[in-house]
């Protein structure tokens, strides 16, 4: 069932949203050649706590540590560990932080020294994709056209758009209703305002086809390609929309 937030709600959401923003600054700092993933998870699973939050994802459904940091031809759902970054490599980090029972969730792709030119433009386009998405986001407006307009973007820029995992409503869950595809679909669902949901485009360089690694969570590219994700939680207002997870 969709929700619609009290103002109340969206309050509480809006200050999960900041800690959100400020946990990834904290995480960005530190992405550098030879630091571990779980020391990038620490720092992240450390400042959340210090700020009266809580990380969202983990023992979500299972998850096992707090942020999700996915490198290369991993698309989303990677697990830290004591692997290390390389230079040249693509980090995309996805953090959920709880405050007061209310979640929010974002993503963000960096990377890490020099990369080729298409890899360069894997990211920005994946991030312009978002915004693409988030520019028809306002009170009535079909979810589906969110979607339309990653995909037209990403199809324009010879990119490969991700079809089984998808944005979502977020609020007292992580994950709740609506579904947010980044391709066009023909649900009728509409938009209203104090609806809150995270748009969360997955590009890839390569082709769109997916698989799942042993460990049950971390998802890679069937044609060993990077991917990049970029996601922002936001509020559908009457005119349009407030980023929650922006400064």
């Amino acid at each position: 069932m969709i929700s619609i937030k009290s103002e109340r709600e969206i309050e509480l959401m809006k200050h999960a949203g900041h800690i959100n923003y400020l946990t990834h600054q904290e995480v960005a700092k530190n992405i550098k050649p030879g630091i571990s993933t779980k020391a990038l998870n620490d720092i992240a699973h450390k400042f959340i706590i210090k700020n009266d939050c809580e990380p969202s994802f983990l023992g979500f459904e299972g998850y096992p540590a707090s942020i999700c940091i996915s490198i290369n031809d991993e698309v989303v759902h990677g697990i830290p560990s004591k692997r290390k970054i390389k230079e040249g490599d693509v980090v995309s980090v996805d953090i959920g932080v709880s405050y007061k029972g209310y979640h929010s969730d974002s993503a963000n792709t960096y990377i890490v020294g020099h990369t080729s030119k298409e890899v360069e433009d894997l990211v920005e386009n994946t991030k312009k994709s978002l915004y693409e998405g988030l520019s028809v986001i306002k009170d009535g407006v079909k979810i589906s056209a969110i979607g339309s307009k990653i995909e037209s973007f990403a199809k324009k820029n010879n990119l490969g758009v991700v079809r089984e995992l998808v944005g979502h409503g977020v609020g007292t869950s992580v994950h709740e209703d609506p579904d947010v595809p980044n391709y066009y679909t023909s649900d009728p669902t509409r938009l209203k305002a104090g609806m809150v949901i995270a748009v969360e485009p997955m590009l890839n360089l390569g082709r769109e086809d997916i698989y799942m690694e042993d460990d049950d969570w971390t998802i890679k590219t069937d044609d060993g390609l990077p991917s990049a994700h970029f996601e922002h939680t936001v509020l559908v207002t009457k005119d349009g929309f407030v980023i929650l997870t922006g400064e």
